[in-house]
């Protein structure tokens, strides 16, 4: 499927992962270093009355273009998330990056994914399928073709080495960000916009 879809100009393929970025815990990381300026990552404590949270949830995409034996995958399209990624998120996410793509031409995302729940809920499930018949009757918008990766098996997903390398490189070798500093550097390092963070709604009472 996805050399067919490699081969079609209105098609998009993208994997989608979520990760947590924390202010606190480091990352394994190797660097070149001499006698008098060695590298050290100092640890930072939580203290109390931080008003930040100590990770930030966020969604990706890693879009592939190019002939599938030689795959360009360099851009990324992130969105941060207030909470933790659940259904709700999940379609939010979805809609958001079928206008982006609607804007640039394309019909159809193939979107790859793992097992997570909040993948394969039935809202999801019922939420794609609503997008797609309302795509298809008014001829306009981006159909979602959705396959899921098989269980326990990150490996097949290309944009978890992106995770790992992004978390060495915004690194804070002896300081602590903010909530915001933090995701201003990951974004920065992906070289994406910076865009309001995914919300569930509040309840009227």
């Amino acid at each position: 499927m996805i050399t067919w879809a490699s081969q079609q100009p209105t098609w998009a393929i993208g994997f989608l992962d979520e990760v947590w970025w924390s202010r606190f815990a480091l990352p394994r990381l190797h660097a070149w270093q001499d006698q008098r300026h060695p590298v050290r990552l100092v640890e930072q404590p939580w203290k109390k009355g931080d008003p930040d949270p100590k990770a930030l949830a966020c969604y990706g995409v890693l879009w592939q273009q190019g002939p599938v034996r030689h795959p360009v995958r360099t851009k990324i399209s992130l969105r941060f998330v207030t909470g933790r990624p659940v259904s709700a998120i999940t379609t939010q996410f979805l809609d958001w990056c079928c206008i982006h793509l609607q804007m640039q031409g394309k019909t159809s995302w193939l979107l790859i994914w793992d097992n997570a729940s909040w993948h394969k809920s039935l809202a999801v499930r019922t939420w794609i399928r609503e997008h797609n018949s309302l795509v298809k009757a008014e001829g306009k918008g981006v159909r979602i073709l959705p396959f899921l990766l098989p269980t326990q098996s990150p490996w097949l997903n290309p944009i978890e080495p992106k995770w790992v390398h992004g978390k060495r490189n915004i690194v804070e070798h002896d300081g602590l960000l903010s909530a915001k500093q933090l995701a201003e550097r990951i974004c920065a390092y992906y070289r994406c916009s910076y865009e309001p963070h995914l919300a569930l709604p509040e309840k009227v009472s």
